[in-house]
């Protein structure tokens, strides 16, 4: 797919904000504890994915009520949905000064279009040494679900169903979609949030 920025500077992709909020101690400690300067850009983006991937849970997967939306709060109680989980590597990544987005896709929510849609969310990173956008999904591997760390080729958690009416938006935003942080912010159960209140189109 042809990416698409949003923004004409890479500086929009490394804002912080009340919800990319990458100067919290917690965040930057992690951060630290996880890369070194001897890392290539391209390794640190492969570690930090792998750790929002990997060492924070999906939501849905663990079947949890707590919803999580900053990227403090996701790095805090170790889990979230895509929407919370992109906002953290967005976060991760933003401080150590690499260009990070928002991508979205729309998808059906269970395995049928008559179970409903929702909008998934995953990142765009900026590899300068590649002079190329990426897209990411640290959505959570599990089986029937395999997103991986790549710089050839995408290897993104969910393939999209034209059949369906599935989409794949091409825009890296520079911001998350409103739609989805009203989402966090106003649902008190992420189950019940998951299965009836997820926008269905961007």
């Amino acid at each position: 797919m042809n990416l698409i920025p949003e923004k004409s500077s890479y500086d929009d992709y490394l804002i912080e904000s009340d919800v990319i909020d990458f100067l919290h101690p917690l965040i930057k400690e992690k951060v630290s504890e996880l890369i070194s300067s001897q890392m290539s850009e391209s390794d640190i983006v492969r570690v930090l994915f792998n750790y929002v991937r990997d060492s924070i849970a999906h939501s849905w997967d663990i079947q949890s009520q707590q919803v999580t939306c900053k990227a403090s709060e996701v790095l805090t109680y170790e889990e979230g949905i895509c929407y919370a989980k992109s906002n953290l590597l967005a976060a991760m990544l933003r401080s150590v000064n690499i260009p990070t987005g928002f991508c979205y896709q729309r998808l059906t929510l269970f395995d049928t279009p008559e179970k409903g849609y929702c909008i998934h969310a995953l990142n765009g990173v900026y590899i300068k040494s590649l002079n190329k956008w990426i897209r990411l999904d640290a959505r959570g591997n599990k089986p029937g679900i395999q997103s991986e760390f790549s710089l050839d080729e995408e290897r993104l958690a969910f393939r999209i169903n034209g059949q369906y009416d599935e989409i794949d938006y091409p825009i890296i935003y520079g911001e998350p979609n409103a739609k989805t942080i009203h989402t966090l912010e106003t649902n008190k159960d992420a189950l019940e949030m998951y299965k009836s209140h997820l926008p269905d189109f961007i």
